[in-house]
């Protein structure tokens, strides 16, 4: 019986020992994985262009899996992405156009179009004026008629040395630009019969307001100087 007991006592620490020895394990376990944080911040990753020893043609950058799309650029609307109807450039805008469009309009096109085109979109904006090739005028005769999807398209992709704007500009002010595209062909090629009726084409200012001639400073400078010294009173000059 003794003997008995004593093996049962040596079995029984043992046991204790064993468990106590798997906790202590599971516990420095949670200790070393609580250390372990893979999150997006510290997740591993490629710098750009780096090579990849993973894939096949070694490059760490891969290509957009086939179908995906961006969460809030479903793009179902594709009048509104790309002015076009089919093959065809459309000719209407794909919103309203309000007076906070063409205010909207013009600010991004002083912004991206002025250097080149001009404010009138002549063609001849500052940098031309500094070398760059000229672009048409918007007031030619092809661009007049060119559907305004035409400009957005242009925006969009380019056109010759025009590089394209679809990064720097959205696509709705994109068309807003388009919009007021339209409005500087009308201002700069406009006649009466393209204002509303009743509402009057002022030439001439109002009755009772007096405007002075232009002041010619130089011409007027050199008439002054041609004169010489102003003769005093008394005949004898200074």
């Amino acid at each position: 019986m003794e003997r008995y007991s004593a093996e049962n006592a040596a079995m029984a620490c043992e046991s204790k020992a064993r468990r106590a020895t798997s906790y202590l394990l599971v516990a420095a376990g949670l200790l070393l994985l609580g250390g372990c944080r893979l999150d997006m911040q510290v997740q591993p990753y490629y710098r750009p262009l780096t090579e990849s020893k993973f894939f096949a043609d070694k490059r760490s950058a891969r290509p957009i899996v086939e179908g995906t799309v961006a969460r809030g650029d479903l793009r179902a609307d594709t009048y509104f992405y790309t002015g076009k109807i089919g093959n065809n450039d459309g000719d209407y805008m794909p919103y309203p156009v309000t007076a906070e469009v063409m205010t909207r309009g013009q600010q991004r096109f002083n912004i991206y179009c002025t250097p080149c085109h001009g404010e009138t979109g002549d063609g001849n904006g500052m940098i031309v004026q500094r070398g760059l090739k000229r672009p048409p005028s918007y007031h030619n005769e092809r661009l007049r008629k060119a559907p305004i999807g035409y400009f957005f398209d242009v925006m969009t992709n380019g056109f010759g040395a025009m590089q394209d704007y679809s990064v720097q500009v959205s696509p709705a002010d994109r068309w807003a630009i388009a919009a007021y595209i339209r409005a500087l062909q009308l201002s700069q090629a406009a006649t009466r019969a393209d204002v509303p009726a009743g509402q009057e084409v002022l030439s001439n200012p109002p009755a009772g307001v007096e405007i002075a001639p232009p002041y010619d400073t130089q011409g007027a400078t050199n008439a002054s100087s041609a004169k010489g010294p102003a003769t005093p009173a008394g005949g004898q000059q200074q």
